[in-house]
């Protein structure tokens, strides 16, 4: 199937691992002509860059930055006016209940997931408004249609990001742009394992149990990242021209199940 993906350009936040890295895989081996890689570690941004050049001979520019800072998000927008399509990724929540999260925690949190993503995305909109056309993909996250308590500033994000998708992409088709989001549920990445450690020290008072948690899954495993990944790039297609707006949710049945996990 021909994604219609050659002699376009993608830019992926959060893209040196994990989902972002996965979607810059699925994009290189649909064709696509240029990505954008940005995360913090330009190591591992570098070690993306080569595979990618090696394995499909895409180009590919990296850039090394903290999107948490709004000059820094706005800096990348500039670098990156040429973007066809954006993928918001980059965002890290502090898991726990409210009486154990501080303020400072809640504003680093909520700087990623939030106003990252609304930055970047009013900046490349901007861009893409001129050129009559664009596509917009916020990587968002099952909690935020499946409210968690134990994972409240995330729930809260999430929540706040599928309001801030519905709303932008419900007019956006105006500008020859849309903007869509994806809910994934458990994926097997370092975040994840760093949350689930959380939820069995919360469930079981150790932190050492949580691959049991798997059990509770209805596929009984967590999301490859290449399975999210596949996904965006198919949203972010050609093929997906009609959808704008809404938000596809990735999860196995989770919250349809209305189960945490």
């Amino acid at each position: 199937m021909d994604l219609g993906l050659k002699g376009k350009t993608a830019l992926i936040t959060g893209a040196s691992k994990g989902i972002g890295l996965a979607t810059a895989f699925s994009f290189a081996q649909e064709g696509i002509g240029k990505l954008h890689l940005a995360a913090r570690s330009e190591d591992k941004l570098a070690e993306a860059r080569d595979e990618l050049v090696r394995r499909f001979g895409v180009t590919v520019e990296i850039h090394a930055t903290d999107l948490s800072k709004t000059e820094n998000v706005i800096a990348l927008a500039a670098r990156c006016a040429d973007a066809d399509i954006l993928v918001n990724n980059a965002a890290d929540s502090t898991p726990g209940p409210l009486d154990k999260l501080s303020d400072a925690q809640w504003r680093e949190s909520l700087d990623m997931k939030i106003f990252s993503y609304a930055t970047l995305t009013r900046e490349i909109y901007a861009h893409m408004k001129q050129r009559g056309h664009g596509v917009i993909v916020n990587d968002i996250g099952n909690s935020g249609e499946n409210w968690d308590a134990n994972y409240i500033v995330g729930t809260t994000g999430n929540a706040a990001m599928m309001a801030f998708t519905r709303g932008v992409g419900g007019r956006s088709l105006d500008d020859g742009i849309r903007v869509v989001g994806v809910n994934p549920g458990p994926v097997a990445t370092d975040r994840m394992v760093k949350l689930m450690k959380r939820r069995a020290l919360d469930w079981y008072g150790d932190e050492g149990r949580w691959e049991e948690l798997f059990d509770k899954y209805p596929a009984k495993r967590p999301a490859q990242p290449e399975e999210v990944g596949d996904l965006i790039v198919w949203l972010a297609s050609d093929r997906a021209q009609y959808i704008t707006g809404t938000i596809v949710t990735i999860d196995g049945g989770i919250a349809s199940r209305r189960s945490i996990i």
